[in-house]
């Protein structure tokens, strides 16, 4: 589904049947809570049957429901705003057991993650990363904790690690003023994608480091301007970004890295030991203050 599907729904409803207008309108008028609905819960609202939506989503070019549904929720997720995003959520939630859906919405979301993420993208990262002198890491508001969890990691391997988080573009410049051919720079962004590290990413770009991008969709403005684009299903529960995928995506990145480096790796965390052993860092088991 393009994002134009409103203009094509308008072009095309004259030859909708009666149920299928119905659809088209409710789609068109409320296009922020049908793309979280599922068929049969469409079709009630709009009083047709489950069949006549997905012979609906047919229609229009889709596989079935699912993938309508998946383009919709895409074209809908970056244009919601704060109030509408807890709003869609609320009437998504309802009556059900807040455990179960939170739960099994991120296992769908790394089911799909697994499926979408490019391997040949991913191991081009893996050997950016190992073989930059030094590494960027981009990630401001909620997808700030990803680029810390990825930085923190990252610093077992090199002192050339820098983290980015500052979420004004001009302290972002600031800190990634010096980047060049040499460097690798990973950025995150996901819905609302941030102005700010696809700013930042372009610029990188632009001074010939590899750009490597995390976000949800290779129709993102965050892909638009990467290297290679590692793609992380992202979705809103409430006004909650769930960042379960993207973080698993990180993972997978840092082990990827660490087993390219587990020479050197071994070497850092052994002289680390010694360090956290003399300076008392961890807690040892059996010990009482």
């Amino acid at each position: 589904m393009s994002n134009d599907i409103i203009s094509r729904l308008q072009a095309e409803s004259a030859s909708y049947s009666k149920g299928q207008r119905r659809i088209a309108q409710f789609i068109m008028e409320e296009y922020n809570k049908a793309a979280f609905m599922t068929a049969a819960r469409l079709g009630r609202t709009v009083g047709v049957s489950e069949s006549t939506v997905v012979r609906f989503a047919v229609s229009l070019g889709f596989d079935g429901y699912p993938a309508m549904q998946k383009a919709m929720q895409e074209m809908v997720l970056n244009r919601l705003t704060s109030v509408q995003r807890l709003e869609v959520a609320t009437d998504r939630i309802g009556n059900q057991d807040i455990v179960s859906m939170v739960l099994q919405s991120d296992a769908e979301k790394l089911r799909r993650t697994e499926e979408s993420l490019s391997r040949e993208d991913f191991n081009h990262a893996v050997e950016a990363i190992v073989g930059a002198k030094r590494v960027y890491v981009l990630g401001v508001r909620s997808a700030a904790p990803l680029a810390n969890f990825l930085g923190y990691y990252l610093r077992y391997l090199s002192d050339n690690v820098n983290i980015v988080t500052a979420s004004g573009a001009s302290e972002m410049f600031e800190q990634i003023v010096g980047v060049n051919g040499e460097d690798a720079v990973i950025a995150f962004s996901f819905p609302r994608y941030s102005t700010t590290v696809v700013k930042g990413a372009q610029y990188c770009s632009s001074a010939g480091a590899t750009v490597i991008g995390m976000t949800d969709s290779k129709e993102s403005p965050l892909a638009q301007v990467c290297d290679h684009v590692l793609l992380a299903k992202s979705d809103m529960v409430s006004l909650v970004d769930s960042l379960v995928a993207p973080l698993s995506v990180v993972n997978a990145l840092i082990v990827g890295v660490t087993a390219r480096r587990s020479v050197e790796l071994a070497r850092r965390l052994d002289a680390l030991e010694h360090i956290w052993e003399d300076y008392h860092v961890y807690e040892k088991r059996g010990e009482s203050k």
